[in-house]
């Protein structure tokens, strides 16, 4: 049996994140593939065929495509163990995958060759370079006409701040598409008309020029390699491992996912530099992978994934130690001792029981309503993982039961959603009035859908103009009572008791800390 030391050296858990539809979903897919954890591809955000990606196995993301829920799907390659967190790129669901980047050691975001840093990329971005987290580009799409290479590199490094390293280069795009010069194996991998990649269609080469080239390609190409690999040389820097692992150098690979076109290569450069599990914080306390004692965090819940069992399971990401199956473990924020008799790992909707996971392992809990995100579980450490946080909310609105007679339903399933980080909901305290904030417009529509075919319940919304939802601390209690009579109209509550300012404008917001200097406003729910 392999010791573990090694187990936990040889886990990769990564996170893929980027803007909607520049094709990471089919990138998790065929990563999948090559790691031999599916057959089959499927018919990725196709309507027309009801077989949909893997990873996207909620019934709202099959209906638009989008994934909504964040999915964790393992396999083995070249004998590592490969643990992905697919994440949604919708938006609207950007809280979600902020938390799920907190569970990772790295991620590759995907760009479109066409579209080249998008909005939500650059918002993701800076949340892995908060958490100096090391990043990987993928350059998608190249069978399709795009920017050029030293164009997306230049937006790349200005719009998102990364030093990057071209690890390949492209030898054309769209109908041009030649195949990808591997500048770290010294390797040309040729893209051939039918469009998939083959052992046959890997030349290696070492020395590049026109003599090795042209039984290749066409001289315009040819050239075009040599002059840009020359400058790639000359421009770039060399790659090294410890950089990256410092979240200072992004390695880039170009490729087209849904012809399979550059993925293996991605893969095999992964999971060679990519970091094994890494520490994290719990106060003052740096929990590492090869402490002895179990240690791990709870990221995401998932309620009713079988709709015909109401289940919860509760996504943990393991820390330090070894979580074993029918031990009893410390649940820190419940101070009860919890023990787990059918704990399983994912391959998207296929689940398995497992017996012992290790660092960098994800872990799915069935849950009966124990768990919040950002909990902790120990073998016996009082401690609390750190830096899980919730982000003010864009938009709110007022919910309203439009079935009286199931309000229970209705109060149970939006308290559940509400746990499981599906929104934030503020109770207003001059009129106790419940209200729904979230990241974007989208969010109400899956609790409205989630409500009515999980809970049975309905609701429908009233707008509610606010500009921010903001915590509130101060150390003067006398001065925050104060500031609480004051702003009664625009004081709430959060789910665990907080006091949250509402602010209808920014002026408001701007006015307000004017006037009660004393008093910090804080825009995410973690700020000690």
């Amino acid at each position: 049996m392999m010791k573990r030391e090694d187990e936990i050296a040889r886990r990769r858990t990564f996170g893929i994140v980027s803007h909607p539809d520049a094709g990471k979903t089919t990138l998790t897919e065929k990563l999948l593939l090559f790691g031999g954890a599916i057959q089959t591809a499927g018919a990725v955000k196709s309507n027309k065929i009801k077989k949909s990606a893997t990873s996207d196995f909620m019934e709202i993301e099959k209906q638009r495509g989008i994934s909504v829920a964040t999915s964790v799907m393992g396999f083995e390659y070249n004998g590592r163990m490969v643990n992905i967190l697919d994440t949604p790129g919708h938006k609207d669901f950007a809280e979600d995958t902020y938390r799920t980047l907190t569970a990772v050691d790295s991620v590759i975001v995907v760009i479109d060759v066409a579209k080249g840093v998008e909005p939500q990329t650059e918002k993701l971005v800076e949340v892995c370079r908060m958490r100096k987290t090391p990043i990987i580009v993928f350059i998608n799409k190249l069978d399709r006409e795009g920017k050029d290479g030293f164009e997306l590199l230049d937006e790349i490094e200005t719009k998102l701040g990364l030093t990057t390293v071209p690890m390949s280069w492209p030898i054309g795009m769209g109908q041009d598409f030649t195949g990808v010069y591997n500048v770290y194996e010294k390797q040309l991998n040729l893209f051939s008309a039918h469009g998939k990649q083959n052992e046959d269609d890997l030349v290696t080469i070492t020395e590049l020029n026109e003599d090795t080239l042209l039984p290749h390609m066409s001289q315009r190409l040819c050239d075009e390699l040599l002059e840009s690999v020359e400058m790639v040389q000359e421009v770039y820097p060399t790659f090294e491992r410890k950089t990256y692992l410092q979240g200072d150098q992004s390695p880039v690979f170009f490729g087209s996912a849904i012809n399979n076109f550059g993925v293996k290569e991605l893969l095999d450069c992964f999971v060679k530099i990519a970091p094994s599990p890494l520490p994290r914080e719990a106060g003052v306390t740096l929990m590492k992978p090869l402490d002895d004692k179990f240690s791990g965090f709870v990221f995401k819940i998932h309620a009713n994934i079988d709709p015909r069992h109401r289940d919860r399971i509760a996504f943990v990401r393991v820390v330090s130690g070894t979580f074993e199956r029918n031990t009893q473990y410390n649940h820190v924020r419940l101070g009860r001792k919890l023990k787990f008799s059918n704990p399983t790992t994912f391959m998207a909707s296929r689940k398995e029981t497992v017996d012992m996971a290790y660092p960098g392992d994800i872990v799915g809990l069935y849950d009966s309503g124990n768990f919040i995100i950002g909990d902790t579980l120990t073998e016996g450490l009082d401690i609390q993982f750190k830096g899980i946080p919730s982000f003010s909310p864009e938009q709110f609105r007022y919910v309203v039961n439009k079935d009286p007679m199931r309000s229970k339903q209705l109060y149970k399933g939006i308290n559940e959603l509400i746990e499981e980080g599906v929104a934030q909901l503020f109770i207003r305290t001059m009129n106790n009035r419940r209200i729904i904030g979230t990241v974007g417009a989208l969010q109400f529509e899956v609790i409205q859908y989630r409500l009515q075919h999980e809970y049975g319940a309905q609701c429908s919304y009233e707008p509610l103009p606010l500009h921010k939802a903001c915590w509130v601390s101060c150390d003067d209690k006398a001065e925050l009572e104060a500031f609480r009579k004051r702003r009664s109209r625009d004081m709430a509550t959060d789910k665990k008791g907080r006091d949250v300012f509402l602010a209808e404008s920014a002026w408001v917001l701007n006015q307000v800390q004017e006037a009660h200097p004393k008093v910090q406003f804080h825009y995410t729910s973690e700020w000690e």
